[in-house]
C-alpha cells in the first residue's frame, strides 16, 4: 500500500560550521547524504549550502514512515556522523520538522 503525505516525515536540519571546519563538515555531511540515500523509506536526502550564511549548511529530507525514519536515525552511519560532527559545528545542530501544505486532503 503506497504511503500517504500524512504518514511521511519531512525535516530541515541546519548545520553551522565551527571557523576553519567548513571543508570538513562540508565532506562529512556528502558522505552522510550518500548513505542515507540508500537507506529504506528515504524519499529525499540532499544538503544544500546556504549562499547568505557561509559555513551553514541545510538539509532537506523526506522518510515514507516515522519508523522509516527511526531506522535511519540507528544507523552506523547516522551515529558514527553525529559523533564526529560535533567538534566541527559552532552550535548544535537543529532539527525542524516540516509539512507540505499541497496535495494535502
Amino acid at each position: 500500500m503506497p504511503q500517504t503525505r500524512e504518514e511521511q516525515v519531512w525535516l530541515t536540519p541546519v548545520f553551522i560550521a565551527e571557523a576553519g571546519q567548513e571543508a570538513t563538515l562540508h565532506e562529512a555531511l556528502v558522505r552522510l547524504q550518500s548513505a542515507s540515500r540508500e537507506d529504506p523509506g528515504c524519499l529525499e536526502y540532499t544538503v544544500f549550502s546556504d549562499d547568505q550564511r557561509p559555513g551553514t549548511f541545510v538539509l532537506f529530507e523526506g522518510w515514507a514512515s516515522r519508523g522509516d525514519l527511526e531506522a535511519h536515525n540507528e544507523e552506523n552511519h547516522v551515529k558514527e556522523f553525529v559523533k564526529e560532527v560535533h567538534s566541527l559545528l559552532a552550535v548544535p545542530f537543529s532539527v525542524t520538522p516540516i509539512t507540505p501544505l499541497t496535495g494535502r486532503r
